[in-house]
């Protein structure tokens, strides 16, 4: 049996790779559109905290209230009002604008 622990960049590749999934995967395609490449460009650069908080957030059933938050349309619950979704944020805008001037949209 192998020790996990002996493997931390292993187990944070895992981890990483389980958060993209879930990432892409929201069901919701404006949300799959910037959580996912944020998962992927962004994610390997979170600590652990911010993964939690990330993690957690995917986590959350309500695709268009997550999206609501990331663009302010609605009040993002205290728990999420943070660095990872600062990051976000500014992922997104970095995101569309690149997208935007390479003709999408």
């Amino acid at each position: 049996m192998t020790d996990t622990n002996a493997c931390p960049d292993v187990n944070r590749e895992a981890r990483l790779g389980r958060i993209a999934f879930r990432a892409w995967r929201r069901g919701f395609r404006e949300a799959d559109l910037v959580l996912g490449p944020f998962s992927e460009q962004v994610g390997p650069t979170l600590d652990d905290a911010e993964l939690d908080v990330f993690e957690a957030m995917l986590m959350e059933d309500d695709d268009h209230a997550l999206y609501a938050w990331i663009i302010q349309t609605v009040p993002t619950p205290e728990r999420y009002d943070g660095s990872v979704m600062t990051k976000i944020r500014a992922f997104m805008a970095e995101h569309v604008s690149a997208a935007v001037a390479e003709g999408a949209g």
